[in-house]
C-alpha cells in the first residue's frame, strides 16, 4: 500500500500503530534514501558472520524484510530473532514471513529489557534515534555485552551537524529527496512535526563516540547519503 499516512492533518505525535504499519515497507523505500542499498551493505556483512552459523538479532525489526532476505540466502542454518515492540509491526511482519517460508523468531518485547542470548550479530535500523537519549548509551552498553568477541553490531541513523549552515542544507537536500519521491511539501511538513521530541539524532562522530565508550573497540560509517548513516561496530 501506498503510504498517504500524512495527507491529513495530524492529531498525535508519530507512532508505528496498524496505520504505518501497513504501509511502512513504501514509507521506507521513499523516506529513507538510498535504503536498498544500505540494506545491501547490512545482509553482507550479516551473511559474513553467520557463515558457521549462528544468533542475529534485528531491533526494532519492523515488518522483518531485512531477515527474510536473510533467511533466502543462509548456507548453513542459523537463528534469526527480530524484536519489536509493535504488535502492528509483528503482524505485518508474521504475515510476510508465512508468505515467503522464512523461519524467523518474532518477539513483542521492550529491546531495553529484553534477554538477550550471546549473539553474533546485532542490527538496528533507524531504531536508536527513537530511544531517549538518556537511556540510549545504556542500551548500546547491553548490546556491546550480549555479542560475542569480534561480532558486530549494524546500525543505521539519521544524523545532525553541529555545523548549521550545513545541517540545514543537508535538511534541504534531504526533503528534496522527498519531494521526488512524491511526497508534497504538507506531507513532509506533517511528518516532521510528528516526528519533533520523537526523533532524536545524534552527529556521525556522537555515533562512533558513543559505540566505543559503550564497549565496542571499532566502530566506522560503512555507508553515508547527506544525513543517512549505517555504521559497524566491532566487539
Amino acid at each position: 500500500m501506498n503510504d498517504k499516512v500524512f495527507t491529513k492533518p495530524i492529531k498525535k505525535q508519530f507512532e508505528f500503530d496498524e496505520e504505518v504499519a501497513a504501509v511502512f515497507d513504501d514509507m521506507l523505500s521513499r523516506s529513507v534514501p538510498f535504503y536498498k542499498e544500505s540494506q545491501k551493505i547490512t545482509e553482507f556483512f550479516i551473511l559474513k558472520q553467520l557463515e558457521n552459523g549462528g544468533i542475529a538479532y534485528d531491533l526494532g525489526c519492523s515488518t522483518a524484510s531485512l531477515f527474510i532476505n536473510i533467511s533466502k540466502k543462509l548456507k548453513i542454518k542459523s537463528t534469526l530473532i527480530g524484536i519489536d515492540n509493535s504488535e502492528a509491526m509483528l503482524e505485518q511482519a508474521r504475515k510476510k514471513c508465512e508468505a515467503f517460508g522464512a523461519d524467523i523468531e518474532l518477539k513483542n518485547a521492550n529491546i531495553l529489557e529484553y534477554d538477550y542470548k550471546k549473539a553474533d550479530v546485532i542490527i538496528s535500523s533507524y531504531t536508536l534515534q527513537f530511544i531517549r537519549p538518556l537511556v540510549r548509551e545504556e542500551l548500546v552498553k547491553k548490546i556491546a555485552k550480549s555479542l560475542k568477541k569480534d561480532a558486530i553490531f549494524i546500525f543505521s541513523e539519521k544524523v545532525i551537524s553541529h555545523q548549521a549552515k550545513l545541517n540545514k542544507d543537508l535538511i534541504e537536500c534531504y526533503y528534496n529527496f522527498k519531494k521526488e519521491q512524491g511526497y508534497s511539501e504538507y506531507e513532509i511538513m506533517q511528518k516532521r512535526e510528528a516526528l519533533e521530541n520523537v526523533l532524536v539524532p545524534y552527529s556521525e562522530d556522537e555515533n562512533i563516540k558513543m559505540a566505543k565508550n559503550c564497549g565496542f573497540s571499532h566502530c566506522e560509517v560503512v555507508f553515508r547519503w547527506a544525513n543517512f548513516v549505517t555504521f559497524i561496530a566491532i566487539k
